[in-house]
């Protein structure tokens, strides 16, 4: 952040300390947005960049000033937006790996300048443009190798880019997912509708699991269409915590497996179960946080509104015979009077919403079904405070907050919150 005179200008590609040029991309009365073009000056601590990468922006900085300014803009969040004061933040948690620790990749197709169909990832600011990637340094070389692999197959084919502009073309994006504990790699290529040499593709790329998904979507998304097994196995294997979870192609798991675990080994130690608990996770996915907490719990219910992520949780369940846990595809904002009424009032309610937070009905849903203790995992700090400003006003205390680093080298910020309820506050009637 900059300011001229007064004016703030948020600068992306800049560190504190840089003098630089920019464009100016957005502007109001208040403030305005601009893109670097040019380092003048160097801050004293910006670092030599390690990869060619669009999707690392903070790698110009020290990993331990990246955790410094993560834990800082936790505690400005909730402090700031939610106006929250006497609660405990904790140390931040730093990544085990600070490079090739993500377990998901998202690729897309584009022609490079030569004309030359490239898979790699969109120029910041830039819809129409895909810089290639020959080694991105957030996969292993395994997960390397298979999209290089795809690449080199669809080039001999002589298959085009799917162009936006235009609707022509086939090839639209290339995920790569793998099991870190496993070793299990599996590869989903997601095209236009068009006919393709599905034996000829699964000949050529070495993975455990091979889908491809067809879509019409006017948008760039790898989510819906049609997706069908070419070879090998439909789900990813993984292990986290001591369990071994089965991963549909669109189902959610957390890209840091490693990480993943200090997130929900915090999340666990704040549920403080002693094992007489009934305990709500609410966004249960395919049941990573549920079936990691039911050791310790009496009853763990898991609510998901996607369906194909509660039946592996349910399978997941199963496999790392859990018997008391049970799974509902439903809409939390729908769903949670009718959970209450049928399974009881929760001890503990655990949730890991999206970036955008829990709605203002969920907040009501919960503070009515009042549990004794609510454990937020949050992707957002900025969102995470406005929802515990809400629970703070209707009687709970936020005691303490972890921050865990997921994702190094970027500005993305993990944290897992406790609140507690007040002793003798009165419960709100379900009604």
């Amino acid at each position: 952040m900059a300011r001229l005179d007064g004016y703030v200008v948020f600068v992306a590609g800049a560190v504190p300390g840089d003098r630089v040029r920019v464009t100016v991309t957005k502007s109001t009365r208040a403030w305005a947005q601009a893109r670097t073009l040019e380092v003048l000056e160097a801050s004293p601590e910006r670092m030599e960049p390690r990869a060619d990468h669009p999707g690392v922006p903070w790698q110009v900085l020290p990993y331990e000033r990246q955790l410094e300014v993560k834990a800082e803009q936790t505690e400005d969040a909730l402090r700031r937006i939610g106006r929250l004061d006497g609660f405990e933040l904790e140390p931040i948690v730093p990544a085990v790996e600070q490079w090739r620790y993500r377990n998901k990749l998202e690729y897309s197709f584009g022609k490079g300048d030569d004309g030359a169909l490239v898979c790699g990832f969109h120029a910041p600011g830039r819809w129409d443009r895909v810089e290639p990637m020959s080694d991105c340094l957030l996969a292993s070389e395994r997960g390397n190798a298979a999209r290089e692999q795809v690449l080199a197959w669809c080039r001999a084919q002589g298959l085009e880019a799917w162009d936006r502009r235009s609707g022509t073309g086939m090839l639209r994006n290339l995920v790569v997912r793998e099991g870190r504990r496993t070793g299990e790699l599996q590869v989903r290529l997601v095209t236009a509708p068009a006919a393709l040499d599905s034996a000829g593709l699964a000949a050529a790329v070495d993975a455990e699991g091979l889908l491809l998904t067809v879509t019409d979507a006017a948008g760039e998304t790898t989510d819906g269409g049609e997706t069908a097994l070419l070879a090998g196995s439909g789900a990813l294997s993984e292990e986290l915590a001591g369990l071994r979870f089965a991963i549909s192609p669109g189902a959610f798991f957390q890209t840091n497996t490693e990480m993943a675990e200090q997130l929900y080994g915090a999340a666990a130690e704040y549920a403080g179960l002693r094992g007489h608990e009934r305990v709500f996770d609410l966004y249960s996915g395919i049941g990573t946080i549920s079936l990691t907490l039911a050791p310790r719990a009496a009853h763990v219910v898991g609510l998901e509104i996607v369906e194909s992520a509660v039946a592996d949780a349910i399978d997941n369940a199963r496999v790392n015979e859990i018997d008391n846990a049970r799974f509902f595809a439903a809409d939390v904002r729908l769903a949670m009077r009718e959970l209450v009424a049928s399974e009881g009032r929760p001890d503990v309610v655990v949730v890991d919403p999206p970036r955008a937070g829990l709605s203002a009905k969920i907040v009501r849903r919960i503070i009515e079904a009042a549990p004794q203790r609510i454990v937020y995992v949050s992707c957002n700090p900025t969102t995470l405070a406005p929802n515990a400003a809400q629970l703070v006003e209707a009687g709970w205390s936020l005691r303490r907050v972890r921050p865990v680093d997921l994702f190094p080298q970027t500005p993305h910020i993990e944290c897992v919150a406790l609140l507690e309820r007040e002793a003798g506050a009165v419960a709100a009637p379900v009604a």
